[in-house]
């Protein structure tokens, strides 16, 4: 029986690899989108894939909210987070929400196919590698308010103060605000350092 695969991440390189290993192989049909509405729209039209490997980072990803999104519109398909490093609170958050596991992008090629096959068994496959899966840190990665984290979003896609501030009928001084508490509460430098720290550990 061939395994229908849905690799959706905006890595190239490794997109390329992954999908040419697969398709090469005669037990597996490897499809790929770069983006969370496309992996949305190829789940809809052609709901039969087996397993769905999610890349937190690509355009269009929002945490936990787009993973659900994701989990619901695979159906019977089994979704794993196919990621660098994701916080582990996250980790266990998705698991909750029916997520299958974790596969680092680490993951020597070779055995992909191992793992693959283990999920597809019925079994949930965390790597113990914890270079893969960052510690809790006391939960101090978890303070932020929604609307910190809404902030924070708008701030990591480029938008100024004014125009979040607009976009939350707010005054600039409470933006300031929100961006201070968020910075503190991150240990970030800045507000591009709190949008890379937000993104490495999976929050937005």
């Amino acid at each position: 029986m061939t395994l229908k695969l849905l690799l959706a991440d905006d890595h190239n390189l490794l997109v390329e690899a992954v999908s040419t290993m697969l398709n090469a192989m005669p037990d597996y049909e490897a499809v790929t989108t770069d983006t969370l509405n496309g992996a949305l729209a190829l789940l809809t039209e052609h709901g039969d894939f087996d397993v769905v490997l999610l890349d937190l980072k690509m355009p269009g990803m929002v945490g936990l909210e787009s993973v659900q999104k994701v989990i619901k519109t695979a159906g019977d398909g089994k979704v794993v987070l196919f990621t660098g490093m994701v916080d582990r609170h996250f980790l266990n958050s998705a698991l909750e929400l029916g997520c299958k596991g974790l596969i680092p992008k680490t993951m020597p090629l070779k055995s992909l196919d191992s793992v693959i096959q283990l999920i597809i068994s019925g079994q949930v496959f965390v790597p113990m590698d914890t270079a893969s899966v960052a510690g809790d840190s006391g939960g101090k990665d978890h303070d932020l308010s929604d609307k910190e984290l809404y902030v924070l979003r708008l701030a990591a896609d480029g938008l100024t103060n004014k125009e979040i501030a607009r976009g939350m009928d707010a005054s600039e001084v409470t933006v300031k605000m929100h961006m201070r508490s968020i910075c503190k509460k991150l240990g970030a430098r800045n507000r591009a350092h709190a949008a890379m720290i937000s993104r490495e550990r999976a929050l937005i």
